[in-house]
């Protein structure tokens, strides 16, 4: 580490002063909704064995990744509203970035693993039991986790071997990838080059995988006799595909690009939508719209 400067000032919310306790209140809230919603269901799915399932089993992987992903941003953005304590550690910035990507790379991932095995679970029913077993589960959710460790070891490692030398202001509510890069004092053509051709395929594979399986999941909803059936199961799809998008597009749309496109504003917005609107959102789209899950619930409640 070349770098001469020991902390970083998180400014990312720093022009919104006059509005800051609003802002903190409003935060304060979708982060404990977001808390409650996905413990409660990682609890009923732990604590009900008809939950035992390979769909469940990744709905609980889901959910941990849910708490974890604001947890890792929300509440130091809260401390600089309240407190107005925007100072963070270079150690603290590096481990902040390196568990966000950590987490957001798994999520990709999990998406992709969730709709391969709704696809199996609707287009070929018959072979669920013995083409998802348990055991496949527990090595894709193991492959996933550590496809995002050593992908976010590496852009890490890219990130936090530059040389900053001049400000030290992150136009950003937390320590992300577009907004170091921005303050190097170094070219970072190479080292943005790694980063997109990374990123570019491992959010591509994940997504069009998730493309393939919901378009043959759609294709089959069509094909069945019953309307009622057809309206709920594309009603669910829809569902499940409104957040998919929205959390890759906001992902590819932020670490998927050239620095030279950076805007400090728009990717406060954009980061809002993948880091802690997505994370409320999945409880109620993948889980409270589920008859075993609400019923689990009930039981733990």
């Amino acid at each position: 580490n070349l770098s001469t400067i020991s902390e970083f000032v998180l400014v990312g919310l720093s022009d919104a002063s006059e509005v800051r306790h609003l802002l903190f209140v409003l935060f304060l809230i979708i982060y404990l909704v977001t808390m409650a919603g996905n413990i409660t269901i990682l609890v009923a799915i732990s604590t009900d064995t008809r939950l035992h399932k390979p769909m469940y089993f990744f709905l609980g992987n889901l959910s941990l990744l849910d708490i974890l992903c604001p947890t890792i941003t929300v509440p130091k953005m809260l401390e600089a509203l309240v407190l107005e304590n925007k100072v963070i550690s270079f150690t603290g910035c590096m481990l902040q970035l390196f568990f966000l990507i950590d987490i957001v790379g798994t999520e990709i991932l999990f998406l992709a693993v969730m709709a391969y095995d709704r696809y199996v679970a609707i287009c070929h029913p018959l072979q669920y039991l013995s083409t998802v077993s348990m055991k496949l589960c527990a090595r894709l959710a193991l492959g996933t986790w550590l496809m995002g460790f050593f992908n976010s070891l590496l852009h890490t490692s890219l990130v936090f071997t530059l040389f900053f030398c001049d400000s030290n202001n992150i136009e950003q509510y937390y320590c992300d990838i577009p907004p170091m890069l921005a303050l190097s004092c170094l070219p970072t053509y190479s080292r943005e080059l790694v980063i997109l051709t990374v990123a570019g395929v491992l959010g591509s594979s994940a997504f069009v995988v998730t493309l393939i399986s919901y378009i043959y999941i759609l294709l089959t909803i069509l094909r069945m006799n019953s309307a009622e059936s057809r309206h709920k199961a594309f009603s669910t799809c829809c569902s499940h595909l409104t957040v998919v998008c929205l959390f890759y597009g906001t992902t590819i749309c932020t670490y998927v690009r050239p620095s030279s496109t950076y805007s400090p504003n728009w990717d406060r917005i954009v980061s809002m939508l993948y880091g802690i609107l997505t994370p409320l959102l999945n409880p109620i789209i993948y889980s409270l719209r589920n008859k075993e899950v609400k019923c689990a619930l009930r039981r733990v409640i």
